[in-house]
């Protein structure tokens, strides 16, 4: 089953309310995770945020003679540290980093980049190579290895369709868009049956998945409540519920959502400006959240873009490029700033040449915070020092 497909079959069990067949209803819901493990929560910035505009090097004269129009003034950054500075939005950022809880990983990307947005996020959801193609993802072949039984919600998706990162060979990850109308219809209600063609075994997989994943949804949330204020928005509300589930124990190990709007060729300031403050909010209301339950040395949390934009701005916005910084918050990370600044006196063709894969930091996590051997799904990058 190709990946067009398989997001837009099993996207359609997403929506909220899903019509079983009868077969189906008998099974129950299981849970095989240890309580107290570690977990992954993922953010993903689709459409290539600005990394550059995102933790700024504003001492570099180069950043300015590049982006005479949306250069950010050594007035306006904040935080700064050996030349480089937070955009103004990310103020709480900076202050996660001033308490050592948020490691900066500069100028991550891979060879040869891909400035498609489909299909860089293709390479990032399944570390494949830029010029490898592969069908599962690199969360699912690992949950796949993980989880000795069949588990439902080992991985959980807060989307309206599935994340290519989470598919393996079984259906061990959920999607789910809104856990307030993500239940099961009832025997009595309409049901669609399904063929009894071979080919849909794996499609009956993950309607079993959703049938016994709801219910463990709903406990989990049952027995916890938010003790922070998140901001009214749709990343604010996933992590919202992502806190509430890793408090009520569900004990997922990954989590995913993502942030849409980072497609900056136009009107950049403002709509980044925007983008930021919603991440910046949503991702300090979480951690609180986590600080106040002693949770966070427990979750480790990834922020990422598919690509960063073009050095060079082109007016009043920029074009797709290729390195950017990853963020990682929680997990006992050390706080640092891992990498030199981007050196915008050494571009490859217009744009930033990467230091670091970002297959040696998911080669860290698996290693260092799941205690997973990440060669396993087929990885073979070097680790990234100093992380955790």
């Amino acid at each position: 089953m190709n990946r067009r497909n398989f997001l837009s079959l099993t996207g359609t069990f997403t929506a909220g309310t899903l019509l079983l067949p009868d077969f189906l209803h008998a099974f129950g819901s299981q849970s095989t995770l240890v309580i107290g493990e570690q977990c992954l929560v993922f953010i993903q910035l689709n459409g290539g945020n600005d990394g550059l505009n995102t933790f700024i090097p504003y001492d570099d004269p180069l950043y300015y003679e590049y982006r005479t129009k949306i250069a950010l003034s050594k007035n306006e950054v904040i935080s700064t540290n050996k030349g480089m500075a937070f955009h103004p939005a990310l103020k709480d950022f900076a202050t996660m980093q001033q308490n050592g809880d948020l490691t900066i990983i500069q100028n991550v990307g891979y060879p040869e980049p891909n400035r498609s947005h489909f299909r860089s996020q293709e390479i990032w959801q399944t570390a494949s190579a830029s010029n490898e193609y592969l069908s599962s993802g690199w969360l699912g072949r690992y949950l796949d290895l993980q989880c000795k039984e069949h588990q439902p919600t080992a991985g959980v998706n807060f989307d309206s369709i599935d994340n290519l990162s989470l598919k393996g060979n079984e259906p061990n990850s959920i999607t789910v868009k809104d856990p307030n109308r993500f239940k099961i219809k009832s025997d009595k209600e309409e049901t669609v049956k399904l063929s009894d063609n071979p080919q849909l075994d794996f499609v009956r997989k993950i309607a079993n998945s959703v049938s016994e994943g709801s219910d463990d949804i709903q406990n989990a949330l049952s027995k916890s409540t938010s003790e922070t204020s998140y901001p009214k928005t749709g990343l604010g509300k996933n992590l919202e519920w992502i806190a509430r589930l890793i408090k009520g124990n569900l004990n997922s190990k990954v989590y995913y959502t993502s942030q849409n709007g980072y497609d900056t060729h136009d009107n950049q300031v403002n709509i980044q400006q925007r983008n930021l403050t919603e991440l910046n909010d949503a991702i300090y209301s979480f951690y609180n959240e986590l600080k106040k339950a002693q949770l966070l040395q427990n979750v480790t949390l990834v922020v990422f873009s598919e690509f960063g934009r073009r050095v060079k701005d082109n007016g009043n916005g920029t074009d797709h490029g290729t390195a950017a910084p990853m963020f990682i918050i929680g997990g006992n990370n050390k706080g640092t700033i891992i990498g030199k600044n981007p050196n915008l006196a050494n571009l490859d063709n217009g744009d930033l040449k990467h230091e670091v894969d970002f297959r040696s930091v998911y080669a860290t996590l698996l290693q260092s915070k799941m205690n997973f051997d990440y060669t396993k799904i087929g990885i073979s990058n070097t680790l990234v020092n100093g992380l955790f």
